[in-house]
């Protein structure tokens, strides 16, 4: 008789939790395994690169990498689906996932590692985790170990003294716009999650669970609700079409991805492509700089993928007033 699947991730990884919900609102049995000094060999043997979340399949297949996991998972468990029927908001909903896994794991990386007191709070979270059942000096050594890594990491996500403030700017403005899209629906392509939710709220789940993050998030309330429901979301309702969510949530199409994920994205790939260790870019009037991720260019041409199989002839005029289009022509 077949297990049932096995997820191998953390409580402070966002795409661990992305996982957990999207198994979690689809019913599907699970066992979740935090990856551990306990879990390790067992981890190792499905795993082929060092990250979580690790899906192991009932079937015995180990599945890597949030977004993979979560299409092939859906193409086994169509029902009930996270993507909306309407065209329309079914690209914008993959958008706003992609959005979230590069551009929202900034905002968290940035707000968790740049403070100290995000620092020496994360770390110790992380370091009491991973050593299971060790003794208090063992993991305040290993905090402090973690604590250094990660600050190393702040340059190669993009945070630093230049783009700090912009991080911030961007996290702040994005959860207004998201507090005022959510006051009239639970979800943010209406009454159930779809894949957008998922991607994005991963992020924005563990920046609520550090101190400024949380100081951040708790400002705005049905944010905030969001957060909560999606811990453990399920359908109350249908989603909605394009025309009657446009209202609320272009400005965040138009002023998180038009205005700053794009260009980034964008400038990403071509240094990528050209071999660049360094590249700059003009984000809404501000210089960005910071070393190119060569993940984020197959991202973006997976995305790409996704909106030259888009069948909707309004599609392009929405992502067009959304500043979207040009980059995902190219």
């Amino acid at each position: 008789m077949a297990e049932v699947d096995r997820i191998y991730g953390a409580e402070l990884s966002p795409y661990s939790v992305k996982v957990r919900s999207y198994y979690r609102y689809k019913g599907i049995p699970h066992r979740w395994i935090i990856r551990n000094s306990d879990t390790m060999a067992d981890y190792q043997k499905y795993a082929r690169v060092p990250i979580v979340p690790l899906v192991v399949t009932g079937d015995d297949r180990g599945i890597q990498d949030s977004t993979p996991i979560i299409e092939a998972v859906e193409a086994a468990n169509p029902e009930p689906s996270i993507h909306p029927t309407d065209p329309v908001a079914a690209f914008v909903s993959a958008l706003i996932e992609e959005f979230g896994d590069e551009w929202g794991n900034k905002w968290m990386f940035h707000l968790r590692w740049a403070r100290e007191v995000d620092q020496v709070a994360s770390a110790r979270r992380i370091a009491s985790c991973m050593l299971a059942g060790a003794g208090e000096e063992q993991v305040t050594a290993m905090a402090e170990q973690i604590r250094e890594r990660m600050l190393g990491r702040l340059w190669f996500v993009g945070s630093n003294e230049q783009t700090g403030p912009q991080i911030e700017a961007s996290f702040r403005e994005g959860l207004a716009e998201l507090d005022a899209h959510l006051a009239t629906r639970p979800y943010l392509f209406g009454a159930r999650p779809a894949f957008g939710d998922f991607g994005l709220w991963g992020q924005v789940y563990e920046a609520w669970t550090d101190p400024t993050g949380a100081a951040l998030v708790e400002t705005v309330p049905n944010v905030l609700d969001w957060v909560h429901r999606m811990t453990w979301p399920r359908a109350e309702g249908d989603f909605e079409a394009w025309p009657s969510l446009e209202k609320t949530l272009m400005p965040f199409l138009q002023n998180q991805v038009g205005k700053r994920f794009l260009p980034w994205t964008l400038a990403n790939e071509r240094a990528v492509a050209e071999g660049n260790e360094e590249f700059s870019v003009e984000l809404g009037g501000q210089t960005w700089t910071q070393k190119p991720q060569k993940y984020h260019a197959k991202s973006l041409a997976a995305l790409r993928k996704k909106y030259a199989a888009a069948q909707s002839e309004s599609l392009d005029p929405i992502l067009e007033s959304a500043n979207c289009l040009a980059g995902l022509q190219a």
